[in-house]
């Protein structure tokens, strides 16, 4: 059987071994034992792929292939704008990261609001990343300017009515009597900053410390880093799973 796809394409084990699946040989072992899907097609050896279009999946897993994809991982500042531009002139995360190629923040942070903010060119996983019905966690450190007590974590875990309805219930550990590590995964405006103030606190101090898996306690405000390899699979697997729950219901 001749190898389908386009005959000026990409090798598909080639593709897959830039990405970091393992040498040309395990890839080509991935394909044989029927691991890899092209536009929902079993993929064959020999296989060849358009990399800007073609969707190409690893064990049920959606895979970015196009070649300049990027991903940054930045610990955004206080008073540095979460947008790609600015008519006010004020400094953007995109200032903070390479002028090439152009990415763009996924999601957004407040102005007030330091800490994770992932930025990248992959428009396919920021739609998953930032889509309400994937529900990826996301994680703060919250300092407000009063002691929580357990009555404060029961709200929160049980859900807060917010002027735009009612929350999800959220994850909640104490650090300190004014500091708690908060952890909700929906994406609405200022929503930490309102779920405090419903319970008569106002946050000093809000910083966002893991986006999924994504976490780096070493990164400094204003740094920033590329992804690894499978740092960046493990988003894709995050996503994938979160479209498919029933995958791991056997694990």
């Amino acid at each position: 059987m001749a190898p389908d796809g386009p005959s000026d394409g990409v090798r598909l084990q080639k593709v897959l071994a830039v990405r970091g699946f393992g040498s040309r040989r395990i890839v080509e072992d991935m394909i044989e034992d029927g691991r890899v899907h092209v536009n929902g097609e079993l993929a064959i050896l020999g296989r060849r792929v358009d990399v800007n279009t073609d969707r190409v999946e690893v064990d049920g897993v959606r895979v970015g292939v196009a070649p300049d994809l990027t991903y940054y991982l930045l610990n955004k500042p206080k008073d540095v704008v979460t947008t790609a531009a600015d008519t006010h002139d004020r400094q953007i995360v995109t200032d903070l990261v390479p002028d090439e190629p152009r990415v763009y923040p996924v999601g957004r942070l407040d102005m007030d609001t330091e800490g994770l903010l992932l930025i990248t060119n992959d428009g396919d996983l920021t739609h998953r990343l930032t889509h309400p019905s994937y529900g990826i966690e996301k994680e703060y450190l919250v300092e407000v300017d009063g002691p929580m007590h357990r009555g404060h974590h029961r709200q929160l875990r049980e859900g807060i009515e917010l002027e735009d309805g009612m929350t999800s219930p959220a994850k909640v550990q104490t650090v300190a009597p004014t500091v708690i590590k908060l952890t909700i995964h929906e994406g609405r405006n200022r929503q930490v900053r309102r779920m405090c103030a419903a319970l008569g606190f106002t946050v000093t101090r809000l910083v966002r410390v893991r986006i999924g898996a994504l976490a780096d306690r070493h990164l400094a405000p204003g740094e920033w880093r590329q992804l690894e390899l499978d740092e960046i699979r493990k988003l894709e697997e995050l996503t994938a799973l979160a479209e498919h729950p029933d995958r791991d219901a056997g694990r």
